[in-house]
């Protein structure tokens, strides 16, 4: 990974290298921002600069024996760590490399859930257990193998058990002078205090609606006008933009459903609504996951539609069409249950719960919720 292949972060990027330029580099850097951002792929593009042996241009050269090793993730001072799921024996990250492989390469924008997928987490929540932090331990005290620094690169580091964490306290604060800490994060939020006030931090931005245009139409080869309205309603996000422009079908199919249900759910049909929640079990998991999504986002566009914001609506032409009529029944009365009752069926799909149950139980609460009429006094 190359700093020229990074859509946007222009201003994160400079500063990277900077520092990389200028031989001090931080012992603990920390990138964060909003999930599907390129944050990994950023800190895999240092890395591979840090270690380059012919720097050119302001980037790794993409040539030489440690950048070569870097594009095959066999580079010997480079270390992922990343969340996992404990099963028979206590894992590391090194007992899913397989894995992760596949992950960097195919959904380098790192989508959790994909991860999940990946590592069969079913109902488990991955984690960053303390037998982590003691192999990083054991392997931040040994030199380098060929590199003038040895990179730990950790996703996710607010998964860490509060043990873990406690763990890398002492090395994070004093490490060995040739060793290096990465850590991308989508919540620093949820970050040990002690570490959040050890390392550099890098705040990095959702993308601009131009930025991820230009990346869809250049990476892509997707059309302008497809490209332009994805990035519209990705809300920053290239992984976001991604799915909706390499999937325009789904998402005419998604706004096709999502209409049917509004429309069944105001008129109280019952029966449609069973058939539609079975129309949406046979999705499978992961669509159905995407739909949910989709439905949420209609929620909260609507009510700002509703509240007459144009400026901040992410609707694309088509939505907005649908929506000029349905925007008044989405209001101040009911859009936190509704968004309360999709995260709820979102979260209960993601536990492998039965599909079918879980959308039409969701379907008749939504049918509820927009029904409430607008009050008409507010509480002070």
């Amino acid at each position: 990974m190359k700093f020229s292949d990074i859509a946007g972060h222009n201003e994160a990027v400079g500063a990277l290298r900077t520092i990389a330029d200028s031989g001090k580099i931080p012992h603990a850097i920390l990138l964060t921002g909003i999930s599907g951002i390129g944050k990994m792929r950023l800190a895999r593009a240092f890395a591979q600069y840090v270690h380059c042996k012919n720097r050119q241009g302001g980037d790794s050269c993409g040539v030489c024996p440690s950048c070569l090793q870097h594009e095959k993730f066999n580079n010997p001072d480079i270390h992922f760590i990343y969340p996992v799921v404990k099963k028979d024996k206590a894992l590391v990250s090194t007992d899913y490399i397989d894995s992760w492989k596949e992950m960097l390469t195919e959904w380098s924008y790192m989508p959790q859930e994909k991860w999940n997928e990946l590592i069969n987490a079913g109902n488990s929540q991955p984690a960053i257990f303390v037998n982590e932090s003691e192999s990083i331990i054991a392997k931040a005290s040994l030199s380098a193998y060929q590199e003038n620094y040895k990179i730990f690169l950790i996703w996710l580091p607010e998964k860490m058990r509060p043990e873990a964490a406690n763990k890398l306290l002492k090395i994070i604060e004093e490490p060995f002078e040739d060793t290096i800490f990465i850590l991308v994060c989508n919540d620093d939020s949820r970050l040990l205090p002690t570490i959040y006030s050890r390392v550099q931090r890098f705040n990095m931005r959702p993308l601009s609606q131009e930025e991820i245009s230009l990346h869809l139409v250049s990476a892509y080869g997707i059309e302008q006008n497809v490209a332009d309205a994805s990035s519209k309603v990705a809300e920053g996000s290239i992984m976001k933009a991604e799915e909706l422009a390499c999937h325009p079908n789904e998402i005419l199919e998604f706004s096709s459903l999502f209409k049917e249900i509004m429309r069944m759910g105001y008129s109280l049909s019952a029966r449609r609504l069973k058939q539609l929640s079975e129309v949406c079990a046979a999705m499978g998991r992961e669509k159905l996951g995407r739909f949910l999504a989709y439905t949420g986002r209609m929620i909260r566009e609507n009510f700002i539609y509703n509240m007459r914001l144009p400026q901040i609506s992410l609707l694309t032409p088509e939505e907005e069409e649908f929506s000029y009529r349905f925007s008044p029944f989405i209001h101040e009365g009911n859009v936190e249950g509704l968004a309360a009752e999709i995260s709820r069926a979102a979260t209960d799909i993601e536990r492998n719960a039965n599909a079918k149950i879980v959308m039409f139980d969701l379907m008749l609460l939504l049918s509820q919720w927009i029904r409430t009429p607008k009050p008409t006094h507010l509480p002070i």
